[in-house]
């Protein structure tokens, strides 16, 4: 059973960042891929960040490019998203998900979801 537990959310204004923390607990967690998602109310679940292994490609959505940057720490079993000069559209329920296949995260079909971190991003 593998467990992700979110944190780091919260309300900031315009332009302020944010960095979300993703702990990842359970067996053989080093081996899969993570990515980091958001919903905003009345929209669907999207994929915001993920990456391949350590030194490899990321993915950002359009809307977040040089924007938001995922990373992680093998040593803590963590994985960050900062997320720097927010936007009101940025604001959501923010999930970090988990899957042994890279696709599955690319597809939105991860196996493993943690369970949210709100950030309100208003004036």
């Amino acid at each position: 059973q593998v467990h992700l537990v979110e944190s780091g959310g919260g309300s900031v204004q315009p332009g302020e960042s944010l960095r979300l923390s993703c702990v990842i607990s359970g067996d053989d967690t080093s081996t899969l891929f993570i990515g980091w998602f958001r919903q905003a109310p009345g929209k669907e679940r999207e994929l915001v960040a993920t990456r391949w292994r350590a030194g490899g490609s990321r993915y950002y959505r359009d809307a977040v490019k040089g924007r938001f940057t995922i990373s992680r720490d093998d040593s803590l079993n963590t994985t960050y998203l900062e997320m720097n000069s927010l936007k009101p559209e940025d604001s959501g329920m923010y999930y970090c998900a988990a899957a042994p296949l890279y696709a599955r995260i690319l597809n939105g079909a991860p196996d493993y979801w943690g369970q949210g971190t709100q950030v309100t991003v208003s004036s």
